[in-house]
């Protein structure tokens, strides 16, 4: 079965094309306007082992806000999309990864519903441009969008592009494996038979 999605959004602030694998080889093809933001989906692609083609042109003379929260929307509705019934799924996963002196974890839950707890404080409120507020801005619209649970802790550091960037790495590598087909599990993984 083919776990892939495309999906378009177009509003008066952004018009996004984006196309998605989540069994992949972890390449990306991105074209946002946003340097860090792009070297973040980078990453996130890279360790998740997931295809990304993303083309979005936003409203950057304002800020990058729409571009950021309208990317983690049309993501989160590609994960969702992609995984279908999410029958065979291994549903849950986690990892704690390092980035020099931070270190971060990030837990999912594929579960049908989206919440976020971020625990995390950016040191600095920019990395280049890129406001690091918008990092929980990114994850909200994924997660809501694509309806699972994630937990990431940040759980030390103080370079605010390496705790960046152990949370996308993170993130990946816990979507990874929680998207990974489970040959123990017959059918969905709920005892509610949906998720």
């Amino acid at each position: 079965m083919s776990r892939t999605a495309k999906i378009e959004r177009k509003t008066t602030e952004t018009d996004i094309a984006l196309k998605l694998n989540l069994d992949g080889s972890g390449s990306s093809k991105l074209d946002t306007g946003l340097g860090f933001f792009e070297h973040m989906l980078n990453l996130w692609t890279k360790h998740g082992g997931f295809d990304l083609d993303l083309s979005a042109q936003g409203d950057l003379e304002i800020d990058a806000h729409h571009t950021v929260e309208d990317i983690g929307i049309c993501l989160g509705q590609a994960i969702k999309q992609a995984l279908g019934n999410k029958a065979g799924i291994s549903r849950y996963g986690h990892v704690f990864v390092p980035m020099d002196e931070a270190l971060v974890l990030a837990v999912v839950d594929y579960s049908g519903r989206g919440y976020l707890a971020l625990e995390a404080k950016f040191p600095a409120q920019k990395v280049g441009a890129f406001d690091t507020e918008l990092v929980e801005e990114f994850l909200r619209a994924l997660v809501i969008n694509g309806e699972f649970t994630v937990h990431v802790r940040v759980v030390s550091g103080t370079n605010t592009h390496h705790i960046i960037e152990a949370i996308f790495k993170a993130l990946g590598r816990a979507m990874r494996w929680a998207a990974a087909p489970d040959g123990k599990i017959q059918g969905v993984p709920s005892t509610k038979g949906i998720l």
